[in-house]
């Protein structure tokens, strides 16, 4: 009898090379964490539901995975690494002197929409500077962010700059219901070119109706700062990323910085710059951030933080593909013999040497055969030969 064993929907299982691609990623990414002294932390992978009601996260409900505890209370898969770590900052770590540097390398868990192919399992890497506000600390999550496709092994990728602040100092010169404003934040924010300008078009002689009309066009090279400021007369939020970007040019940064205010999600969650980051060959952002300052304060503890979230899978994808090692020796050994032939294995490039489990000589030699390996070490009675296959 056959059985059709498949795995739920938004999983898949991963082998050898999609494997050894995702850790060279991850370790890539860790050690560039330490190296900055950002520390680790590993939250659980279930928390309760009322968690991210309390942190006002702006995750909709049907995008997270619940399971019922034996008390009757909802719980979820950790469907976002940023709330528990802004939880433990301000319960666990309230003691531990401001700013921390805090990292993690966990999944998180999603539930996307029925056919929509994408996954439910979303390996992450990250960081989260607690407790530090202003130019500098956005600098260096900006800068870490650039350092982190870089440290991947990519080559073709931009991050996108964005202010939620502009969105904000136009939509207050607009006279707007709040449910128009999020309307509006929605069509933007999707690039729904058509549908925002019929939705701005009863408002057409206010103030900030051009400059929000044309939002989601003002994405690019840094001359899109100077075309939003003609449209919209001045910005606080435009200054600062013009003072952002004047300092990561400086710092060799600059070619890889584009800028895009129609970046307009989650309003309501970041509170000042936030940014994307794209590479060549991904059919999405795999890099995702900014500044949340209201979050930390949510669990008892005021502190401004930013931060930003790598999908791995989504980085290692883009990757070259790389060649798995090939298995080249099989170790024959006999009886008092296994030290000398797991010295072997252990001396030679991984996974190109493995030991034979027959006791027979030519069933090792048939399983090189099979394997394509080239030669058997034949390790017999303190001697050692070698036999072509």
């Amino acid at each position: 009898m056959s059985y059709n064993v498949n795995t739920p929907e938004g999983t898949r299982d991963r082998l050898f090379a999609e494997c050894r691609e995702r850790r060279q990623v991850q370790q890539a990414l860790t050690g560039l964490f330490r190296r900055r002294s950002y520390a680790e932390v590993i939250t659980p992978e279930v928390e309760f539901y009322d968690l991210f009601l309390q942190s006002g996260n702006p995750m909709p409900q049907e995008a997270m995975l619940k399971i019922i505890d034996r008390s009757g209370k909802i719980m979820v898969m950790r469907p976002d690494s940023t709330t528990p770590i802004a939880r433990v900052a301000a319960t666990k770590l309230r003691s531990v002197p401001l700013p921390q540097r805090l990292y993690y390398d966990q999944t998180v868990f999603r539930s996307g929409r029925e056919h929509r192919g994408g996954s439910s399992e979303i390996a992450q890497c990250g960081v989260e500077l607690i407790g530090a506000s202003g130019r500098k600390a956005d600098l260096e999550m900006i800068a870490l962010a650039v350092d982190c496709l870089r440290e991947s092994g990519l080559e073709h990728f931009h991050i996108e700059l964005g202010h939620v602040g502009f969105f904000r100092e136009l939509t207050a010169r607009m006279d707007m219901s709040a449910a128009a404003v999020e309307q509006m934040r929605t069509l933007i924010e999707g690039k729904n070119f058509a549908a925002l300008g019929d939705l701005l078009e009863p408002y057409a002689g206010q103030s900030a109706a051009k400059p929000l009309r044309r939002l989601s066009h003002l994405f690019g090279g840094a001359g899109v700062l100077d075309e939003a400021e003609a449209l919209s007369g001045g910005s606080d939020a435009l200054d600062y990323l013009r003072d952002v970007y004047a300092e990561l040019k400086a710092a060799g940064y600059g070619k890889y910085i584009r800028f895009d205010l129609g970046l307009v999600h989650q309003i309501d969650y970041y509170t000042g710059v936030v940014f994307r980051g794209y590479v060549e060959g991904a059919g999405d952002a795999v890099l995702s951030g900014g500044r949340y300052d209201k979050l930390v304060e949510a669990f008892g503890r005021p502190a401004q933080a930013t931060g930003f979230a790598v999908d791995v899978d989504a980085v290692a994808s883009c990757l070259p593909c790389a060649d798995l090692p090939r298995l080249e020796l099989l170790i024959h050994f006999g009886d008092g013999e296994l030290a000398r032939a797991l010295a072997v294995v252990d001396a030679r490039a991984p996974g190109t040497a493995e030991l034979s489990p027959f006791r027979a000589l030519e069933s090792t030699l048939n399983l090189a055969r099979e394997k394509g390996a080239d030669m058997v070490l034949v390790l017999e009675n303190g001697t050692e030969r070698l036999v072509e296959v």
